[in-house]
């Protein structure tokens, strides 16, 4: 289970202005549950990201994974948590050129020193739950967006880890493929019983979470869908 306890992460904006990206958030999410997190641009939800992912590190609180501070682990653990104990969906959508879909969905299996068969034999039936079987082997520039997407997410999936964090899964797709892509999620990790966390401005992410938070100011607040919290643009 994740538990996230008074986190926060502040930044000074050079000018002697203090940005409050996370400010005191506490929550905990069970495994195989879904949490959708909306907000504005800005708002502290990709730091908040980060700091769950051991990339950041809390100015106070902690995140605790299963009881363990991730915050306190040496820089070789914290790859290590990110290797085995997480999946990390970000916004770009960084396949590398050249190469089959089925290779760049096993690239984190092969930083397990897996073999390539090895991984290729253990990604595939994601690649074919994903709706992908056919497209294994086309490059990565030979794949829609949305495809491209469904790789990621099998890549993140591939060492089957507790947690997968999703930044804007569905930001670069149209609202077809952006339903078709929550819902494989969705089902995909309830199957496996991971814990997600969907970061999103997607207004239809929410009829497929088990709770909806929103971040504005760093405070993790109720969500009220008639905010204005969809708008275009990165987060903080």
């Amino acid at each position: 289970m994740l538990e996230l306890r008074d986190l926060v992460k502040h930044y000074s904006a050079g000018d002697g202005e203090i940005v409050r990206a996370v400010d005191g958030v506490s929550t905990s999410i069970c495994a195989g549950e879904l949490v959708a997190l909306y907000g504005p641009s800005g708002s502290g939800k990709t730091t908040l990201l980060m700091l769950i992912a051991a990339l950041l590190r809390p100015d106070a609180g902690a995140v605790l994974m299963d009881g363990r501070d991730v915050g306190e682990l040496s820089d070789a653990d914290a790859a290590r948590y990110r290797l085995h104990e997480l999946g990390f969906v970000r916004q770009s959508l960084n396949l590398v050129p050249g190469v089959s879909a089925l290779d760049n969905a096993a690239l984190k299996l092969l930083g397990v020193d897996i073999g390539a068969r090895e991984a290729h034999r253990r990604v595939m039936p994601l690649l074919e739950r994903l709706g992908l079987q056919q497209r294994a082997k086309h490059r990565a520039e030979q794949l829609s967006m949305g495809e491209r997407q469904r790789v990621m997410i099998a890549r993140a999936l591939s060492t089957e880890p507790k947690l997968l964090l999703a930044d804007e899964p569905t930001g670069s797709l149209d609202s077809a493929r952006s339903r078709e892509v929550l819902g494989l999620l969705t089902e995909v990790c309830r199957e496996r019983g991971v814990s997600v966390i969907l970061v999103t401005h997607d207004p239809q992410a929410a009829s497929y979470a088990d709770r909806v938070h929103a971040l504005l100011d760093g405070k993790l607040v109720d969500y009220q869908p008639d905010r204005a919290f969809i708008s275009a643009g990165s987060t903080q």
